[in-house]
């Protein structure tokens, strides 16, 4: 069992998605000073983790690429833009929040550290870079304009891709079955990447795709972390002006 596991390896923080642990598990964690953080997509969910004893909330806007990190993967649900979201989880909570969704460059970390958040998690901006194990389809599909969809397609859960033919035809009739669909469309999706066909696999990403960078990721890092800076001396600039 996972969580065997990560008590025996007992790693600084256990990150939970999908749902939220027990409140027994949590202690068993607290106990062995472990860490807990949960992905939250709505203010409901983060009230729950909250109650639950979570040390921190990654708080996940729709516009993140890959799966929704819900509770419960209901249609309407865990549809809320990052930055509202941070604000609403801030009035219902004290607990640092970590923003996910749609950070793609250091403007966009500058932007969710002024909306409250205490760091930034950042996934499609990184499946350029040299070390990611980004399929060449995939890679190639990220850099050139498209738009994005939440789907059940692929796996079952809804998860946001870039739109494509397998999406286009199978989404309306994708049922909620999660992980079944996923193992059905498993061999479907390799035989995909081993053709190199962008119409035959999940393309997950996020809404800024596009600005991910075919550059090492230190080097991103490092970039993003003088952008941010600019930006926040930038909107602080701005704020004096207006005085």
């Amino acid at each position: 069992m996972k969580l065997e596991i990560v008590c025996r390896e007992r790693p600084p923080i256990a990150s939970f998605t999908f749902g939220c642990p027990e409140p027994d598990v949590v202690a068993r964690l607290h106990e062995l000073d472990v860490a807990v953080w949960v992905t939250v997509t709505e203010v409901a969910e983060a009230v729950r983790a909250a109650e639950a004893g979570a040390d921190a909330l990654v708080v996940q806007g729709v516009e993140a690429g890959g799966h929704r990190g819900c509770f419960e993967d209901t249609d309407g649900h865990g549809e809320v833009a990052l930055l509202p979201l941070l604000r609403l989880v801030a009035r219902t909570s004290e607990l640092p929040l970590i923003a996910s969704g749609g950070i793609a460059d250091g403007a966009g970390v500058a932007a969710v550290l002024a909306a409250g958040a205490r760091a930034a998690q950042i996934g499609t901006a990184f499946m350029r870079c040299p070390e990611a194990a980004t399929s060449p389809p995939h890679r190639d599909a990220l850099i050139r304009p498209g738009l994005t969809a939440l789907t059940r397609a692929f796996s079952g859960r809804r998860a946001r891709g870039i739109v494509n033919t397998f999406m286009r035809d199978h989404d309306n009739h994708a049922p909620p079955a999660y992980p079944h669909v996923n193992h059905l469309t498993a061999p479907l999706r390799a035989a995909g990447r081993r053709a190199g066909d962008a119409d035959a696999i999940n393309l997950w990403a996020g809404q800024a795709h596009a600005l991910a960078q075919d550059r090492p990721a230190g080097e991103l890092v490092r970039q993003w972390s003088d952008e941010a800076r600019a930006a926040l001396e930038r909107a602080r600039a701005a704020l004096t002006a207006s005085e």
